[in-house]
């Protein structure tokens, strides 16, 4: 049984391939602004699959990928969806999708209590506590969203690629721009991870995700494990508790 598992966020779309076992190595990755019926047929060219399951933060996307796949067995996965973890929140449905699909793979992987750092447009923490049930957790700007903004707000900063800066005092505009972006971002990441930490029962797993994972997590020792496919797992283990009939 193979599941085309589809992860819609705000800026790019990902799609793989998964069975019982395992992800399959094919996978894509589509702007999400692109996302229509036509690039769709491109990028899924020469695949089969069983069963589609989506995991959507952009309404408008959702339902573009719902009617292109309606003669497809669908899953959209959200707080009603079977999951392995029980949901400890006043208002469920106002949890994303990603999150849900993120929180259901650090469960199945690294145990709880964990919590779960993606790093996206914005930056999400999740938390899933010691009676194996989501609890909650933090939405902050995320990386890019934070440098965009001195660009567009100020007349004389660049926008810049963020990348591990040289020194902590910066010897040109983009050298302190970097400085402030990474040390600046990581401080921030540390304190959240802090004060989650100290709610807590017991010291709780943390792992990371997303595209800037890799490099906010370079310096911080408190994030213990980098998985950059963390959503897609989750969406792979959501599909086989959601399609009980195939």
């Amino acid at each position: 049984m193979n599941y085309l598992l589809i992860d819609n966020s705000n800026t790019r779309t990902k799609f793989a391939i998964g069975s019982a076992e395992c992800l399959a190595n094919w996978q894509a990755r589509v702007p999400t602004s692109d996302i229509c019926p036509s690039v769709l047929d491109e990028t899924l060219k020469g695949l089969s699959w069983d069963a589609v399951l989506i995991c959507s933060v952009v309404p408008e996307k959702a339902a573009l990928l719902r009617q292109y796949f309606k003669d497809h067995p669908l899953h959209e996965l959200s707080h009603r969806s079977q999951l392995d973890i029980g949901i400890n929140y006043p208002q469920p449905e106002q949890i994303g999708a990603d999150r849900l699909a993120n929180a259901q793979a650090a469960h199945h992987l690294y145990g709880c209590p964990s919590i779960v750092i993606d790093f996206g447009t914005a930056v999400t923490f999740d938390v899933i506590g010691s009676q194996h049930q989501y609890e909650g957790g933090v939405i902050a700007p995320g990386l890019a969203a934070m440098t965009d903004y001195l660009a567009r707000r100020t007349a004389l900063l660049p926008r810049i690629e963020v990348s591990e800066p040289k020194s902590a005092i910066g010897k040109s505009t983009i050298e302190a721009m970097h400085a402030g972006a990474v040390y600046g971002y990581r401080g921030l990441v540390r304190e959240i991870i802090n004060k989650i930490s100290s709610e807590l029962s017991q010291a709780p797993h943390i792992v990371c995700t997303g595209g800037d994972g890799p490099i906010i997590a370079k310096d911080l020792p408190e994030i213990t494990n980098v998985a950059p496919d963390l959503t897609l797992e989750g969406l792979r283990l959501a599909a086989l508790l959601n399609f009980p009939n195939l």
